[in-house]
């Protein structure tokens, strides 16, 4: 599927509009997140995401690559703010909506996807215990920058043994 900005866009709008009017739920780690997994739980549900986007590895978590143009758009067009300020002695970024956003832009399934994924990472975790809960077998795999795939949701963890990297090495020219 090819990257839809307009959707991956009003999904952000969307996501920062859900979560306004309590600070704690919502920086750029949760907002990260449950792009991420959204995306990622569609592709899995339906065999494809929902906007297409393509995510590196960073930090703290899988970053979608078009979020600070977006951002940068959104508050340019007065949609909202991104302001940073301190959360329990640490930096978090926040997003002052100013606009309302609307759900119309989804498929009902993707929707239900969406809403789900606020709940469970904006309602139900800290950015710290989101990110740790996220940083599994897949995110771990990737090297810093590193795009990591939608079709990593079906990898199971397992070990790399020596003869995986000799035939990694041999037949692909691969080496640690």
């Amino acid at each position: 599927m090819a990257f839809d900005r307009p959707k991956f866009k009003s999904l952000v709008h969307y996501i920062c509009w859900r979560c306004s009017g309590d600070p704690s739920k919502l920086g750029s780690v949760k907002l990260n997140k449950t792009l991420w997994l959204s995306d990622l739980a569609a592709y899995y549900h339906r065999g494809h995401p929902i906007t297409g986007a393509r995510y590196v590895k960073r930090k703290f978590g899988a970053v979608p690559k078009a979020i600070l143009p977006v951002l940068d758009d959104l508050e340019t067009e007065g949609v909202l703010t991104v302001r940073d300020a301190e959360h329990y002695g640490k930096r978090k970024r926040e997003y002052i909506v100013h606009k309302d956003a609307s759900s119309d832009f989804l498929l009902p399934d993707e929707r239900e996807i969406v809403e789900r994924m606020i709940e469970i990472v904006c309602e139900g975790h800290t950015a710290t215990s989101i990110s740790e809960a996220s940083h599994d077998h897949i995110w771990k795999a990737a090297e810093e920058g590193e795009e990591i795939p939608h079709f990593t949701v079906f990898a199971n963890p397992g070990e790399i043994t020596a003869d995986d990297w000799e035939w990694a090495r041999l037949q692909l020219g691969y080496d640690r």
